[in-house]
């Protein structure tokens, strides 16, 4: 057995793999499923703190606490090193990521039956977009937090390369392979060559031909879903009697995963009391007033990524928004929400043409496209991927668990 575990950290969802003969890689993480929703629910009635699942329900349920979600798109940014307030009291963000890292080690180790001081985690090519500085020091950070939670010895990979690895193991021959990683915060791509005889390599710098990756995934795309068809419902685009429009920092807050607990400060709720006072559609605004007053900005992002994924399967969508007061439904359509997203989608695909052009390969070089993460499964990227490179072979991976696989499988080969 494997000395050393593969964790993958991730915006939406975490796992951990450990290779053992005869056994699965996954290990269960919350009852008896393999994935952990990377969320932590403040409970302040029970003064508990609640994981994954539980914590969504703990949430929906209506408990009065406070979430905590996408806490990974906090690595290399300035909202590292500040706090929140959970019952009353600060906690810094530094803290919140060790009690969430703490806790998959804790319950890896539960399932395993054993401890586990070494670790291969997971890392997009790129945390933050543009800056090797800040990049470099959110590899840092989590090193920092997976140290101070228990592991000692700690190595990091490429996802889309522990994607490619868990790939290899199921290959039969030679292949020129585009890994396309579409996960909760980020898109990665690696281009690597991959065959059974190339497996049994320690060191395969050689095969990989290049990395490319951008700040963009999931939860980029529920935003931009969520301000086209849902925030107009309370008042985003909406005019003020002067004819200025109301400011829109309110619904960008609100439409992002890690900052909608800022809307629900003081100095914004006086804001939005005296912005509805002269709201030409005061309607819009008590609804967005009253979304705020019962903290409701999670329950929200969460239906609007329901209706995400939803549209992966089916082109016109009847979202019920029951919470919202009055209680709507609105219908999404595909088109709609590929027009919303049309801007990202154009990103991710420059990423892959350089990464093509960076390793000097032609398209039609491209024997696979490995898709996993959650988000491939967004329609028009996923097809706009694929279009890219026409003749190559399309292959769904474990869209949760390929990561934490192949991580698992490099623990093996960094730590024994």
């Amino acid at each position: 057995m494997a000395i050393a575990c593969g964790v993958d950290f991730g915006t939406s969802n975490s796992t951990v793999g450990w290779v053992r003969p005869g056994h699965p890689v996954m290990l269960g993480l919350e009852d008896g499923k393999t994935t952990l929703p990377s969320v932590v629910f403040f409970n302040a009635e029970d003064e508990e703190v609640s994981f994954g699942r539980a914590a969504l329900a703990e949430y929906l349920a209506g408990y009065e606490g406070r979430l905590m979600r996408s806490l990974k798109s906090l690595l290399g940014t300035s909202l590292i090193d500040g706090q929140t307030e959970v019952g009353g009291r600060a906690l810094p963000f530094r803290m919140l990521l060790a009690q969430f890292i703490g806790e998959i080690k804790r319950r890896a180790e539960q399932s395993a039956g054993r401890e586990f001081t070494s670790a291969v985690f997971g890392r997009p090519v790129f945390f933050i977009d543009d800056s090797k500085a800040n990049d470099q020091l959110a590899e840092d950070t989590l090193a920092e937090v997976a140290r101070s939670v228990g592991f000692k010895d700690i190595a990091f990979q490429f996802e889309p390369i522990a994607a490619a690895f868990d790939y290899e193991s199921q290959i039969a021959r030679e292949e020129l392979v585009l890994i396309a990683d579409i996960g909760g915060g980020t898109s990665d791509f690696s281009l690597v060559r991959l065959s059974p005889e190339r497996a049994g390599k320690a060191e395969r710098r050689d095969d990989i031909l290049a990395n490319g990756g951008v700040h963009i995934g999931g939860t980029d795309f529920d935003k931009y879903l969520s301000l086209s068809a849902v925030m107009p419902l309370l008042g985003y685009g909406s005019r003020l009697r002067n004819n200025s429009e109301v400011p829109s920092s309110y619904y960008f807050n609100l439409a992002t995963w890690h900052t909608i607990n800022l809307a629900y400060t003081k100095k914004m709720w006086t804001q939005l009391a005296d912005i509805s006072r002269d709201a030409a559609e005061p309607d819009k605004m008590g609804r967005l007033q009253k979304l705020i007053d019962e903290r409701a900005g999670h329950w929200l992002a969460m239906k609007v990524e329901e209706g995400k994924i939803a549209l992966s399967a089916d082109p016109v969508v009847q979202l019920a928004l029951d919470r919202l007061s009055p209680a709507a439904t609105i219908e999404l359509r595909r088109e709609g929400f590929d027009e919303a997203i049309v801007h990202l989608v154009g990103s991710v695909e420059s990423t892959v043409l350089n990464l093509l052009r960076d390793a000097g390969v032609k398209p039609e070089q491209v024997d696979t496209v490995f898709f996993t993460g959650g988000s491939s499964g967004v329609r028009s990227l996923r097809e706009k991927i694929a279009a890219l490179v026409p003749g190559a072979r399309k292959v769904e991976g474990d869209l949760f668990g390929s990561i934490g696989a192949g991580l698992a499988i490099d623990a093996v080969r960094k730590f024994g």
